[in-house]
């Protein structure tokens, strides 16, 4: 992974602000207050809002970014709320997971570089087991019109780092799809996450 694309996130989550604010996105609030605790993976999970809310749920959380200035904020935050996370720092195809090890698999707003995106899902389905879960919010290639009319909403410039329906698709062949859909929402989290944006949101069961 590029060197400028870790120094991007580790200059973002170097202050002493939580970029997007210390409360848990609102999708995945929402899809992990129907389920039973078990094991759940956090993919590029920065500073640890998302985590650390499952983990004050019961779960048994682990983690994984590339930056470890978001894992340092991560561990502050569990901590404040007395909770324990597994928080690893590199990429994917480096860190010790096994296969079939989680019941659920989170990926909120985790937008990897566009050459490898779809490389990493296939990676991450088979640290999931057969019935688990897939949870996904991020933004959709429409999310363009969103950003160049207002840039406080976030998220990426490129249009190939954004996803679509079909993406999801191709990507998770094998799910059954209990919600898939292309949302417009408003988001309000922490600094970098404000106003209205257009987002894919997936929640899939692995068959």
């Amino acid at each position: 992974m590029k060197q400028e694309w870790l120094e991007r996130w580790d200059a973002r989550y170097s202050s002493e602000e939580f970029a997007y604010g210390e409360q848990p996105n609102n999708y995945l609030k929402e899809q992990l207050e129907k389920l039973k605790p078990g094991k759940i993976l956090f993919a590029a999970e920065g500073e640890g809002r998302n985590a650390v809310f499952a983990a004050r749920q019961g779960w048994t959380v682990s983690a994984f970014d590339i930056s470890a200035e978001g894992k340092n904020k991560a561990i502050q935050l569990a901590n404040k709320n007395n909770v324990p996370i597994d928080y690893q720092v590199g990429e994917l195809q480096n860190l010790n997971f096994q296969t079939n090890q989680f019941d659920v698999i989170a990926l909120i707003y985790a937008h990897f570089p566009a050459n490898i995106k779809s490389s990493i899902h296939q990676m991450l389905d088979k640290y999931l087991s057969k019935d688990g879960i897939i949870i996904f919010e991020a933004f959709s290639k429409n999310h363009l019109d969103y950003l160049a009319k207002n840039e406080k909403v976030g998220g990426p410039k490129d249009i190939e780092s954004l996803f679509s329906i079909d993406e999801i698709k191709l990507d998770f062949p094998n799910y059954e799809v209990i919600e898939l859909e292309e949302k417009e929402i408003e988001l309000s989290e922490g600094k970098f996450h404000n106003g209205t944006g257009s987002v894919i949101r997936f929640v899939g069961r692995k068959k």
